[in-house]
């Protein structure tokens, strides 16, 4: 797995990078705020971040926040903090994982790969409600264009169904594309 790691201490940087290496994970990149965190996210496409909360600039919050948004990859908060507003925060922006320092290499494994299951399902998710707002929006248009040629041509709804059909088979065509065509033609 491909780890970005963004953290203002050069020190604590280097302690996570062998952590994650003696873990078996690859650090493609690393970030000392939370801007350049974004661009090199944006640049590597890592499959995790590891983000500590108090960065420069933009703090891992934001940082994680902008990442899930755009659905580069889900982060993992390192923190000295606990208090509830933080977690609240982190709870709201997106944040797939959130760790306190000081914290065990082994509580690090665990969260990484809970981290990137959980974005990996929310992804399909979104792949999912994506696909059937597409079909939603097309059996609208179906109907509605089927109206049309019940209306204009005095026919029943099985046939101006039948019509659209041929007409997307013969047109090679989908058939909302077909509805849409009617539709726009009818100035509907």
């Amino acid at each position: 797995m491909r780890v970005l790691i963004a953290d203002d201490d050069p020190i604590i940087r280097l302690d996570l990078r062998q952590m994650l290496e003696n873990l078996g994970y690859e650090v493609v990149a690393e970030a000392e705020d939370g801007q350049t965190a974004i661009d090199l996210a944006k640049a590597q496409s890592p499959d995790l971040c590891v983000l500590d909360v108090k960065m420069p600039n933009v703090d891992g919050i934001v940082v994680a926040q902008t990442l899930a948004e755009e659905g580069i990859a889900p982060a993992v908060l390192l923190t000295a903090y606990s208090d509830k507003d933080l977690v609240d925060r982190a709870k709201e922006a997106g944040v797939f994982g959130y760790l306190v320092k000081p914290f065990k290499p082994v509580d690090l494994a665990p969260a990484i790969e809970v981290a990137r299951a959980r974005f990996e399902q929310n992804q399909a998710l979104k792949g999912q409600v994506a696909d059937l707002n597409e079909r939603i929006e097309a059996r609208k248009a179906i109907e509605k264009a089927k109206g049309v040629l019940m209306v204009q041509h005095g026919i029943t709804e099985g046939e101006a169904y039948r019509r659209i059909q041929q007409q997307s088979m013969n047109q090679r065509v989908s058939m909302k594309d077909v509805a849409d065509a009617i539709l726009m033609a009818q100035g509907v």
